[in-house]
């Protein structure tokens, strides 16, 4: 059985920072907080040994992946998939929330967060992703039979693997909290989500 980790990053903010719609042109590291939930969940993890470790290019995944892996002997090399960076936000790319609620209104925001309908203006393209989604699964399969892959990304990406997994739990929340994770097996080519939006 093949199992893969889907990481979100820790935060970017911390307690009494303006919040901003963080995508892929924006470039911040972990906040103070953020590497405190990457440090907790590398002690979560400290007893698993990965064999294949993914992240994007942005250093607060580079940071959690970095932190979760370590420097233990037989740590796999990290490598970059560009498809995993976070989406690009348009108009709305670092603005404040209540910005961000202003110009699209609620109703987009929720089906966005529930449906993964991206709102006006925001560059992402869902079937892409879930193609690289479905892609990635397959690789994952092909490799050794109990080999543990970590995945670390942002939400905006988490949030369509569940869409190419049939066998998932019943109304699963496709976000991705900071600092939590989710559990992908694959067992004879067949995927199936385990465990989602778990903190440690």
């Amino acid at each position: 059985m093949t199992r893969i980790y889907v990481v979100r990053h820790g935060n970017t903010f911390d307690k009494g920072d303006t919040v901003t719609r963080v995508g892929g042109r924006t470039d911040l590291p972990l906040s103070s907080s953020g590497q405190a939930q990457a440090d907790a969940l590398a002690k979560h993890f400290s007893d698993i040994s990965f064999q294949a470790a993914f992240c994007s290019p942005l250093q607060r995944t580079r940071a959690t992946t970095r932190a979760m892996i370590g420097m233990r002997t037989g740590s796999p090399t990290l490598l970059i998939l560009p498809f995993l960076t976070e989406i690009d936000y348009g108009p709305d790319e670092n603005q404040p929330e209540d910005k961000v609620l202003a110009r699209l209104g609620e109703a987009a925001l929720t089906a966005w967060d529930e449906d993964a309908i991206p709102p006006q203006g925001w560059l992402v393209d869902p079937e892409a992703l879930k193609a690289a989604w479905t892609a990635f699964l397959h690789r994952a399969a092909t490799l050794d039979e109990d080999a543990n892959i970590l995945v670390v990304t942002s939400n905006g990406i988490a949030r369509f693997l569940p869409d190419v997994i049939t066998n998932k739990p019943e109304s699963l929340d496709r976000k991705l909290k900071t600092g939590a994770w989710g559990e992908v097996e694959i067992t004879a080519g067949e995927a199936r989500i385990t465990a989602w939006n778990v903190r440690p």
